[in-house]
């Protein structure tokens, strides 16, 4: 089982490509939720409510299940498809993808549209900081204050973050972990008792 996922760093990625004095202008974000990417987009829509075109492409998700590509009005498959196609060729996700054409007054048919759309994600993606995230899973243990020094001892053999903690007369515990060590660590707590 694999414990991370391939994403961009915060920093915004940009790239351009001109063809035929069409201009497009591309744009790399790291996003977290699909509510991110609408205002966003949104964001696009205001600074460049000139332009012609803002197509965009965007992958969800450590399992990369969550993707959607949007032509905005450019013929089907010549603009979204290519943008989400960098994308996974990459092996991205948490990633959106803005391409935002100026149109130059000529034509570019679908093969110079799709290479446009194409070449101008995939210098967006150059642009950016690759990094690797880990796929962690949260548990939550709940146990009595005398069990404190066992489940520590658990927490620092098993080198886990505390997301939130609190110990009273019953004591509980969030902790993440990488999901393929999750269920050594569910046993490991099961145990205790």
């Amino acid at each position: 089982m694999i414990d991370e996922f391939k994403t961009i760093t915060s920093k915004i990625g940009e790239g351009t490509y001109s063809e035929k004095r069409s201009k497009f202008l591309a744009f790399a974000h790291h996003v977290s939720s699909v509510e991110e990417i609408k205002t966003i987009l949104d964001q696009y829509k205001k600074k460049y409510y000139d332009a012609r075109h803002i197509c965009y492409a965007y992958v969800l998700g450590s399992d990369r299940s969550v993707f959607r590509a949007n032509d905005d009005g450019e013929p089907s498959s010549t603009a979204g498809k290519p943008i989400l196609g960098q994308i996974n060729s990459n092996e991205l996700t948490d990633i959106l993808i803005v391409v935002v054409r100026y149109y130059g007054g000529v034509n570019l048919g679908t093969g110079g549209l799709i290479v446009a759309y194409r070449t101008a994600a995939a210098e967006a993606i150059n642009a950016c900081e690759t990094i690797y995230m880990p796929i962690e899973e949260t548990i939550s243990y709940t146990f009595t204050y005398p069990m404190l020094n066992s489940v520590m001892r658990i927490v620092k053999e098993l080198n886990l973050r505390i997301v939130a903690q609190n110990f009273d007369n019953t004591c509980e515990i969030i902790l993440a972990i990488p999901k393929s060590k999750a269920p050594l660590l569910k046993d490991r707590l099961s145990k205790l008792i």
